[in-house]
């Protein structure tokens, strides 16, 4: 299992478009890939769930990796967040 935290920059959060081309980016891997923010989380894969979480501009989540290509899915999906949100 690999994780990492990462920083909101957009400003409006995880909103609809991102929170999309997230679950898109995150169907791409075997591993599972889980999103949390407190004490919530979600599986990076359902877009409603992901939505819920309600992230905003500057809010921290942490991004969990854990499955048999997990990583590059750590990678695949640190570099997305790096360049997307």
């Amino acid at each position: 299992m690999k994780s990492f935290n990462y920083v909101i920059k957009d400003e409006v959060g995880i909103h609809a478009r991102p929170a999309s081309e997230l679950v898109k980016e995150a169907k791409k891997y075997a591993s599972v890939i889980t999103i949390a923010k407190g004490d919530k989380s979600a599986a990076a894969t359902k877009l409603m769930a992901v939505m819920s979480l309600g992230v905003k501009c500057g809010e921290e989540i942490t991004v969990t990796v854990e499955g048999e290509d997990e990583e590059t899915a750590f990678y695949g999906i640190k570099t997305f967040m790096e360049t997307t949100m």
